[in-house]
């Protein structure tokens, strides 16, 4: 089925898909927008697309909008981020391929990118990359990219931006193995918030933000700190975790126990705090620290089978010490 985009005046953003007959009343009444779909070479008048200017079937007067597809054409118009198409490819090592319509563009970590069309323009850029008109005082960047430093980004981000005809891709690939989560954050009422550096790409006009443990013994103990990423807006977020992922969710006042490491993301209703180890033999010999982080619903929470501090440590315990020989495993003959 052919899906159509419109671009219609003074809306800032794309509207749709829409199936065909939707698409002409839309034409219909808007004879000024310009039109793009599947094939065709860029965006152009709805006057000159033939397949727009005929007739309903049904009526020569073109019928109300549904109201379903009204409310969506109004959350497009109304949308702060891009409305971008994605794949996620791999397994053990996945990447995100992402296609950019004219006009369109996503935000990436500075490093993340695997490859790109030529058509598709890189902007490197001091701050989060959000739009022109969100944040693109001096000062709104010098704060945007401070919260990046705080959360474990760089101080510049890049925007990739489609410049030419018809679609371009351009994707960007995880940093170790492991899992990416695509996030659709008015899915999840707006706001995630995230370990530091999990945030691996994005759809151009989402925020990354810092959210602060309001508690002393969570910002100590809790493994991650007492900063955390926001994440808010309503577009597509990909979140980066090691290993496979679990999605829990939690009903008001239900408790999770967590290794603190284990934590990618959760909703804002979610409380967070850290519980000691009972047991002076658990402590000393369970292997687990002296602390496990909570997590109390009601909302969802999203876990990480293996955090790159564990791996990282042990790729250092199977590391040469002092200069010495490798403790891998060898033949005798070495």
């Amino acid at each position: 089925m052919t899906q159509w985009y419109f671009h219609a005046p003074g809306q800032a953003d794309r509207v749709g898909p829409f199936d065909e007959e939707a698409a002409r009343r839309f034409a219909q009444a808007n004879p000024r927008a310009l039109a793009w779909c599947q094939g065709m070479t860029g965006w152009t008048p709805v006057s000159e697309i033939v397949a727009l200017q005929q007739a309903s079937t049904a009526t020569a007067v073109p019928p109300p909008m549904p109201a379903a597809m009204a409310a969506t054409a109004t959350a497009s118009t109304g949308s702060r981020a891009d409305r971008i198409d994605f794949r996620i490819v791999g397994h053990e090592m996945q990447f995100v391929e992402i296609e950019l319509d004219p006009g369109e563009g996503a935000v990436a970590e500075a490093g993340a990118l695997m490859f790109k069309d030529a058509s598709v323009q890189m902007d490197t850029v001091f701050g989060g990359g959000a739009r022109g008109g969100q944040g693109s005082g001096f000062m709104d960047k010098v704060m945007a990219a401070g919260k990046r430093v705080l959360t474990g980004e760089s101080l510049f981000a890049t925007v990739y931006t489609q410049t030419g005809q018809g679609r371009g891709k351009v994707a960007f690939a995880a940093p170790y193995p492991g899992t990416v989560l695509a996030m659709k954050l008015d899915q999840h009422g707006g706001r995630l918030i995230c370990q530091k550096d999990s945030f691996l790409a994005g759809a151009r006009g989402v925020q990354i933000g810092v959210q602060f443990q309001r508690k002393i013994m969570t910002g100590l103990f809790g493994g991650e700190g007492f900063i955390m990423q926001k994440l808010e807006g309503d577009g597509w977020v990909f979140i980066h975790a090691g290993g496979c992922v679990v999605e829990r969710e939690l009903a008001a006042g239900e408790r999770l126990d967590v290794d603190t490491g284990c934590i990618v993301a959760y909703h804002p209703t979610v409380d967070m705090d850290v519980r000691r180890v009972k047991g002076i033999r658990s402590v000393l010999f369970g292997g687990e620290g002296v602390f496990l982080a909570t997590l109390t619903g009601p909302g969802k929470v999203w876990l990480q089978s293996l955090p790159f501090s564990r791996l990282a440590g042990r790729m250092w315990m199977a590391a040469p010490q002092g200069g010495g020989k490798s403790r891998g495993e060898s033949s005798l003959l070495g």
